[in-house]
């Protein structure tokens, strides 16, 4: 979240007081940019004053980073794979009527797939439930991968492919530590 410096600098500083206060719910940069602010209206801060502050920023800049874990990158990449393969699937399967609805529901699929990619990356945690709730309800999708199988079994592997790359994607993000900042 960026903070806009003008908009501090329009506060009085019994105003910005409040953002130098320990415990106050603003984001790092606000307070830095509010003790800046004082300094250049001429407050005098003391030492003692200064590396409260100072450590103020430090401690929530490192409670604001997000950890990304390896597992995130690889689960992501196993995503991506698995929603290319979707694209793969769409061409290849002859049975989908080209309509404008199978279509539009198709798109909205691999946007999802891709969107929890994305998620993913970033380090989300409920990421990982989102794929697991449907991962879940994809259970009564077995019977029509099994009959895709025999039917067109380029598919039907591909599918199978596409389950196993989202099974070992769960896997791998629920195997990610879980982080305690102190």
């Amino acid at each position: 979240m960026s903070v806009k410096r003008k908009v501090l600098e329009a506060k009085t500083d019994q105003e910005l007081e409040y953002y130098l206060q320990q415990g106050n719910k603003f984001v790092p940069q606000a307070s830095q940019f509010t003790y800046e602010i004082l300094k250049s209206r001429g407050r005098i801060f003391t030492p003692e004053d200064t590396e409260r502050i100072t450590l103020m920023i430090e401690k929530k800049s490192e409670e604001d980073k997000i950890i990304i874990h390896e597992n995130h990158k690889k689960a992501t990449n196993l995503i991506y794979i698995s929603a290319t393969l979707g694209i793969v699937n769409m061409i290849l399967f002859p049975d989908l009527p080209f309509s404008f609805f199978s279509i539009f529901v198709a798109i909205i699929i691999l946007g999802f797939m891709f969107g929890i990619g994305y998620m993913i990356s970033k380090g989300s945690n409920g990421a990982k439930y989102i794929l697991l709730v449907c991962m879940i309800f994809g259970i009564i999708y077995i019977p029509f991968i099994l009959l895709t199988i025999t039917r067109t079994p380029v598919v039907g592997i591909i599918n199978i492919v596409q389950t196993v790359l989202q099974v070992w994607a769960i896997v791998l993000l629920y195997q990610i530590p879980k982080y305690k900042l102190e």
